[in-house]
């Protein structure tokens, strides 16, 4: 038991010797990913949508490849699975408000 408790040390310094690069890695692409959006990328956000629009009404979303067009729709079901899972939190249950 002794010589188990003598280790620990060791074995934690090699822990964070190795989850050290990981978590950087992590830091560094949270910086970037996870800020807010700044009011100047708003109005890329109606651009965006409107071009979606457009896209919509041209027709132009039937000249999809199939991997864009699969991408796209496990994109969708990300989205509202999310949407789903986040409901499921607020709730506090999987079926039914708490009243």
């Amino acid at each position: 038991m002794s010589k188990l408790i003598a280790r620990i040390p060791a074995l934690a310094k090699a822990g964070v010797e190795a989850a050290t690069p990981k978590l950087n890695t992590f830091v560094h692409y949270a910086k970037v990913e996870l800020v807010p959006p700044t009011p100047g990328e708003l109005g890329g956000v109606a651009a965006g949508l409107g071009n979606i629009l457009k896209s919509a009404q041209s027709g132009a979303w039937k000249n999809l490849t199939v991997k864009e067009a699969t991408l796209d729709t496990l994109v969708a079901a990300e989205v509202l699975c999310w949407f789903f899972i986040g409901e499921c939190i607020g709730k506090g249950s999987v079926v039914g408000y708490q009243v």
